[in-house]
């Protein structure tokens, strides 16, 4: 009988553990398929090489398929309005910047809201931009520029990729910071802005580094400073924005992974602790600094909602302040 008894309560202890074990297992095998990224901008964007890189290594980590998926236009728009109408099952993401953001806030009818309408996973890496001016323009440094710009601001212009684009953004932060309003030049791909600024039709542009780094190194355009508060390693020479005496024009751009909404918290986190494991390798943080970005080490789901909000917060006041209107 006492026998009989312990056979029954070890029986009704295993029935309760199995369902807990079953669901471990299942927690255990994410991911089970291929795992989408789109990027919201062309191949050859800073977006587009983090994405394949860091989509490289995990697809090594996890035996399965990483397809880095292009979707541009609309300054990044099209890309985040897929992610947002997209399952939240864990398998669909996208690696963002600050578009994500502004491109929404630039419409009267945003396609979807840059926080309600997703998951934050983690930052992956920030990228500071690099003011260039075309090589006949007379300005050797900020100095030079400012004073230029200033003499007749509406003779002057700068490209981008769009509006609501990285470029974009960067460009009206300079703007602002030097105390001029000078012509916005949209383009819809990298070869038709470099090309027009190359020629002197553009006269300046301010582009991320990995994006302009090759034109920079063959002497297409003239750099004057990188965007950040001190040197960036993959261009040693050329001075910061804060050496410069400009330091309101920095401009480090965040580059990050975001879900639609619903992605189950575990694999959030999971997939976020994945990256930073990534990241944390010497030969991809190698490959970053040689395209001018610095991975992000700390980061994950809270800090990334954190950072997010404060850039939605950030973007608000820029846009009121230079006076850009929702399309």
């Amino acid at each position: 009988m006492h026998s009989s008894w312990k056979r029954g309560f070890a029986f009704a202890v295993l029935a309760l553990l199995l369902p807990l074990h079953a669901g471990m297992a299942g927690a255990q095998k994410f991911p089970e398929r291929p795992i989408r990224v789109i990027v919201p901008l062309p191949p050859g964007s800073a977006s587009d090489f983090l994405a394949r890189t860091v989509g490289a290594s995990l697809a090594e980590l996890y035996g399965q398929q990483v397809v880095v998926d292009n979707r541009p236009g609309a300054g990044g728009l099209i890309g985040s309005s897929i992610l947002s109408k997209a399952t939240g099952d864990g398998y669909s993401y996208a690696m963002v910047a600050p578009p994500h953001i502004v491109g929404a806030l630039l419409q009267k009818s945003p396609p979807y809201h840059p926080l309600r309408d997703f998951t934050m996973v983690t930052e992956v890496a920030s990228i500071p931009n690099i003011i260039a001016v075309y090589p006949a323009l007379p300005a050797r440094n900020i100095r030079e520029l400012v004073a230029l710009l200033k003499s007749d601001p509406s003779k002057y212009n700068y490209a981008s990729l769009g509006i609501g684009t990285l470029a974009h953004i960067a460009g009206e932060i300079f703007n602002q910071a030097a105390g001029v309003r000078t012509t916005h030049v949209p383009f819809k791909v990298v070869p038709d802005a470099f090309g027009e600024t190359i020629s002197g039709r553009v006269h300046y542009l301010v582009f991320t580094v990995p994006t302009i780094g090759a034109a920079v190194r063959d002497g297409r355009l003239r750099p004057l400073a990188v965007t950040s508060a001190k040197r960036n390693p993959a261009f040693p020479n050329i001075p910061s924005i804060v050496e410069e005496g400009l330091p309101a024009a920095q401009s480090d751009g965040w580059f990050g992974l975001l879900g639609p909404a619903g992605v189950p918290r575990r694999i959030a986190a999971q997939l976020a602790a994945d990256v930073r494991k990534t990241v944390s390798q010497p030969r991809i943080r190698e490959a970053f600094e040689r395209q001018g970005a610095e991975a992000a080490l700390n980061s994950g789901p809270e800090a990334y909602e954190k950072l997010m909000k404060a850039e939605y917060g950030r973007y608000v006041k820029l846009i009121a302040d230079v006076g850009l209107k929702p399309q």
